[in-house]
């Protein structure tokens, strides 16, 4: 790959990440906010970026990146993205425990609620099955139909979350995000055919 192909793609990717962050910095929905429930919705927004560099990742699509030293970030930035998840619901208990409670027993009456929390599960689950990847490595098309599935649910959840909320994050930015992630972990899904069924040897 050119040198200026490799640029060109680092460009556009920084620039999906850092203006939907640098949107939210200075929205006016901030204002007379406290500061931990500041900090949840900035952690909702580094969950997004997140969420758009793991299939980049995973996929090999970030020029410069060795694969096996991509393989050890993305293991990183999913421990990375659950970190910054758990910032935020913990920041949104603080500021409101009846709300969260309503949203975790899926009787929030806002829709956006009931996204986000399957979202969280199942990025959860995916965390897990990540986890224990060593006890699957007789099964490992199993496992990886099982992490796709559930970071493909992540994705979905996720994206329908944010595109639901009226926050602190900036349409345009948000939309162009959220549109990114969904392109990126189709394409790696497709790319790395996880539901392949492969011929059993001997066939």
């Amino acid at each position: 790959m050119s040198p200026a192909r490799s640029a060109l793609i680092w460009g556009l990717f920084a620039a999906a990440v850092a203006v939907p962050v640098a949107a939210a910095a200075v929205s006016p929905l901030l204002a007379w906010r406290q500061p931990v429930y500041i900090a949840a919705g900035f952690a909702g927004v580094i969950a997004m970026a997140l969420l758009l560099t793991q299939p980049l990742l995973a996929g090999g699509y970030l020029p410069g990146l060795p694969a096996q030293r991509g393989r050890r970030v993305h293991r990183w930035t999913g421990g990375a993205l659950i970190a910054a998840i758990a910032v935020h619901v913990a920041g949104l208990w603080i500021t409101s425990p009846p709300d969260m409670v309503d949203a975790l027993l899926f009787a929030s009456p806002t829709p956006f609620s009931a996204w986000g929390v399957a979202a969280m599960w199942t990025a959860l689950g995916a965390a897990l099955l990540a986890a224990f990847r060593a006890r699957f490595r007789r099964k490992l098309r199993i496992w990886r139909r099982g992490h796709t599935a559930l970071v493909s649910m992540t994705v979905i959840g996720s994206v329908a979350h944010a595109m639901m909320i009226e926050g602190t994050m900036e349409t345009v930015s948000k939309t162009v995000l959220c549109a990114c992630t969904l392109a990126a972990t189709g394409k790696a899904v497709v790319d790395l055919r996880a539901w392949a069924i492969r011929p059993r040897r001997g066939s």
